[in-house]
């Protein structure tokens, strides 16, 4: 099983963890760990990209875990409003993409969310 904790600081989304393989066929035909990589670097590309902000993530192969830091969502690392939005909608987008594929896949993936103020 695939388990997502998005994190949220005063209510705005800014990062996530992923870790654990889903499990829902063998290694190379499964689909929603490719579905589950696919968004995961849209994510991660269009902060870097399309936003311009520092996308802080680190990825095991091995395991493939993910976490994903977005200071660039949090009003104390960003001064554009507009591009804080814009991040933190994004994992947002995400976070709501996942609860929907849980009603399918309620076996192979768990997502939740959680207040965490950032802390380096």
């Amino acid at each position: 099983m695939t388990h997502i904790t998005f994190y949220k600081s005063e209510g705005v989304f800014y990062g996530f963890t992923e870790s654990g393989h889903a499990g829902y066929d063998e290694e190379g035909r499964d689909i929603l760990c490719s579905a589950l990589s696919a968004m995961t670097m849209l994510v991660i590309n269009a902060i870097e990209v399309a936003y311009g902000s520092i996308a802080e993530y680190d990825y095991d192969e091995e395991s493939a875990d993910v976490t994903l830091i977005a200071r660039g969502a949090l009003a104390e690392y960003e001064s554009d409003e507009k591009k804080r939005y814009a991040i933190s909608g994004l994992i947002l987008a995400y976070y709501e993409q996942l609860k929907e594929l849980t009603e399918e896949y309620f076996e192979y993936l768990c997502v939740d969310a959680v207040e965490k103020p950032f802390s380096e």
